[in-house]
């Protein structure tokens, strides 16, 4: 988050991509911080559930996250889908429901966690439509990074260092040994750095709950690829579950495509 930060300083105060926004107001300032602090707890939460679950159902959980959205999206904004967008979601969370009951490394803390961290992830991203979107407190993606970041680093260093002994101690100890793995520190930190720009961009330009079932797509691919490369054992019925989730997800872009037709007609 740091690098996030100093890069976007660098592309608005440097290289002038966009004109710098001042914070308007202490509400603006609060909902930055809000965000902020739920970016950090997703995180955090997301971490811990991963020593509980394996890979894969740690990522049919996610798949759940478009359900959170639209709640989160109607509590807050009072915006509401065609009924057969909400229909599509049925799967999609049915799916990660039987995955459930039938995974072999199912652990109740971790899954609690998970769903936590899945709550909060949704909750993030209708927070930042807000602050993208909203005409009063309108802020352009490289800003919102420029100011949440900060806020997130300072929230993030103290569960850094509480939930991994001597982290600091062990990456320097890591680097005097081979050097190489700082250009690899500059480039994870240059990718997270254009991952929440991206972020920020399509959640800005469509809504929170496109952004997170988009995302799905991205959950799919990273259940196969945790299976293939650690080989979680995964049960006929858990298949089938990860499926109807993937079926769900189909299902939802293609209702939210014929609602945008029928709303542009």
């Amino acid at each position: 988050m740091a690098a996030c930060s100093l890069f976007s300083y660098v592309a608005i105060a440097w290289m002038k991509v966009v004109p710098l926004q001042a914070i308007r107001s202490r509400s603006q300032f609060l909902k930055i911080a809000a965000l902020s602090a739920i970016f950090c707890f997703s995180v955090v939460s997301g971490n811990i559930s991963l020593r509980y679950l394996p890979v894969s159902f740690n990522q049919a959980i996610g798949a759940t996250t478009p359900f959170f959205t639209a709640f989160f999206a109607y509590i807050m904004t009072f915006k509401r889908e065609a009924w057969v967008t909400y229909a599509a979601l049925i799967p999609v969370v049915m799916g990660v429901v039987i995955a459930s009951g039938s995974e072999p490394s199912f652990h109740l803390f971790g899954f609690i966690i998970c769903i936590a961290a899945t709550a909060a992830r949704a909750l993030k991203t209708v927070v930042q439509g807000l602050l993208l979107q909203s005409d009063g407190e309108k802020l352009n993606s490289m800003n919102l990074l420029l100011y949440m970041a900060p806020i997130a680093v300072v929230l993030l260093v103290p569960a850094t260092l509480i939930m991994e002994d001597n982290v600091l101690g062990i990456t320097i100890q890591q680097a005097k040994k081979d050097w190489g793995i700082l250009p690899l520190l500059a480039v994870n930190s240059a990718t997270a750095y254009f991952v929440n720009l991206t972020n920020f961009l399509v959640t800005k330009y469509t809504s929170p709950l496109t952004l997170q079932v988009l995302g799905n797509a991205k959950g799919a691919v990273a259940v196969v690829v945790s299976i293939l490369l650690f080989r979680n054992p995964v049960t006929v019925v858990g298949m089938i579950g990860y499926s109807i989730t993937v079926i769900g997800v189909v299902l939802y872009s293609e209702a939210k495509k014929r609602s945008s037709k029928q709303s542009e007609t």
